[in-house]
């Protein structure tokens, strides 16, 4: 079990008002724009811990950076993340699980576990009615239960 310490809460307040995945140095300097007065260091060491802890997801960007991004669902799941913007939408795809789980089995695998990202571009940024996914239904045909 986590202490919650002034540090952790001010992270979690830093990250509950941002949609999209941030660097270790850009929640530190927001927080500093916000007034906290924490160390880069500390940033680092609340991140990884919370990370840790569920709390926080976490996603390796191409250059090998963690970026970070408060959980809106505590369960496993997914993420759609636009490489525009950074806007980001967390899904569950419980036919994906299926298939792993069978690939898992099929090669003797146990106690597997595995994170996805799909990254792409928003509504936004590529130009499709948002109301109407690219194929003209929800944008979701595998099923997957988008939030």
């Amino acid at each position: 079990m986590q202490r919650n310490t002034r540090q952790r809460s001010a992270i979690l307040e830093t990250l509950s008002r941002q949609d999209d995945f941030r660097s270790a140095q850009q929640i530190h300097e927001q927080m500093r724009a916000d007034g906290e007065t924490v160390g880069l260091a500390t940033v680092y060491r609340n991140l990884q811990a919370l990370s840790r802890s569920g709390r926080l997801d976490v996603l390796v960007a191409g250059d090998g950076e963690s970026l970070y991004r408060q959980c809106e669902d505590t369960g496993h799941h997914h993420h759609l993340v636009c490489r525009e913007c950074g806007r980001t939408v967390e899904f569950l795809a419980p036919r994906l699980e299926a298939s792993m789980t069978a690939i898992a089995h099929e090669h003797d695998f146990t106690d597997v576990d595995h994170t996805l990202e799909v990254f792409g571009l928003c509504a936004d940024h590529s130009g499709i009615d948002a109301s109407a996914g690219a194929d003209g239904d929800s944008g979701r045909g595998d099923g997957a239960d988008a939030r």
